[in-house]
């Protein structure tokens, strides 16, 4: 194995940075074991249809397929562990004095690592939401109902990531934005 090198300018600007902003993607969570949806051969969207599965519509028509496929991904995850890349980022956490992690992924891998400013831009797949008030649902009573119902108005629960056709969430992306802007030195990592 040969040994990584990094250039003396990038280590003189890490030293000297204040704020770090990174942004992962599907790539740092594949080598964990978590499929990435857009690889050809491999990707889930080349086994799955996006339009049945990540929709609004497609809750609407079959909530039971869409909550169980979810389910399905949420048993992938538990079984895999964060990875080195994940460690990494948790250990360029506690060594600056603001770093913030934006990630397009929903395994919450990267707070299981230790990570704890991280801004998800597309939920979480262990979440969930009031499909008819939009709005998150901390805790719901364990039943049989497959999707499970609103403590609240006893509307579907759907996962909380964010499907297509949906915008991404306005504070969360505001907040991603922000820590971009400001940030001395951005990383994007596998994406």
């Amino acid at each position: 194995m040969s040994e990584l090198s990094i250039p003396s300018e990038l280590i003189t600007r890490l030293r000297a940075a204040q704020r770090i902003a990174a942004l992962t993607g599907a790539g740092i969570s594949a080598e964990s074991g978590i499929p990435t949806f857009r690889e050809a051969q491999t990707g889930l969207w080349a086994r799955y249809n996006p339009e049945e599965l990540a929709t609004p519509e497609a809750f609407q028509h079959d909530p039971k397929l869409v909550w169980e496929w979810y389910a399905w991904r949420q048993e992938l995850v538990r079984r895999a562990e964060p990875n080195a890349g994940h460690l990494a980022l948790v250990n360029m956490e506690r060594h600056m004095t603001e770093f913030t992690l934006i990630t397009q992924n929903v395994d919450g891998l990267h707070r299981r690592a230790g990570s704890h400013q991280v801004l998800e831009l597309h939920g979480n797949l262990f979440r969930a939401k009031c499909f008819n008030e939009d709005r998150p649902v901390e805790n719901w009573p364990d039943s049989d109902d497959i999707p499970p119902r609103c403590p609240r108005c006893g509307g579907l629960l759907r996962p909380d990531v964010v499907w297509f056709g949906e915008s991404l969430p306005e504070a969360v992306l505001r907040a991603a934005e922000q820590a971009a802007a400001n940030a001395d030195i951005f990383f994007s990592i596998g994406t």
